[in-house]
């Protein structure tokens, strides 16, 4: 199974705006900038977090986006689903049905056996990143990091967060 970019994108973005202040916000165009990723590419995936609930958009030139839930609320799950949709990755095209000399639907009573185990090994990735939140995922860095990390992460806030009213 290969996810596109936007996931990993995602995620991370995720991740720095967790470290906002408050009701600041980050542009789309600092957040490219802090991955090294293209703005506009980056700008269709925040939207889908957006659309999906995950981040609040604020509008206008102080604009930008921060996180709509708190990071233990927000699964990589959710986020997967945001970025790639909610169709599974497998999808049984019933090949088997095809080709010279088919035969007859009796044959094909049962679902295809690929595709039950196919289904089920979704299940189960799914079931593992729905258990999987930013906040585990953030701790899990924090406990690996030596400062660097985290020390990059503040000083790039400190100088691209703005600061914007919650909406409402």
């Amino acid at each position: 199974m290969k996810l596109g970019d936007g996931v990993e994108q995602a995620i991370h973005c995720v991740g720095l705006m967790s470290g906002l202040d408050g009701n600041d916000v980050l542009s789309a165009a600092a957040l490219a900038e802090f991955h090294g990723v293209s703005t506009s590419y980056l700008l269709k995936h925040l939207q889908a977090l957006s659309g999906a609930g995950l981040l609040e958009t604020v509008p206008g030139p102080k604009g930008g986006y921060r996180l709509a839930r708190k990071p233990a609320d927000i699964s990589l799950l959710d986020i997967v689903l945001a970025v790639e949709g909610p169709q599974p990755a497998f999808r049984c095209a019933e090949i088997r049905q095809r080709g010279p000399n088919p035969l007859p639907s009796r044959y094909f009573t049962k679902p295809c056996g690929i595709n039950a185990a196919m289904l089920k090994a979704e299940r189960a990735y799914r079931a593992e990143l729905a258990k999987t939140s930013m906040a585990d995922i953030l701790e899990g860095l924090a406990a690996e990091d030596d400062g660097g990390i985290a020390e990059r992460g503040c000083l790039f806030l400190q100088s691209h967060q703005r600061a914007a009213s919650r909406k409402g």
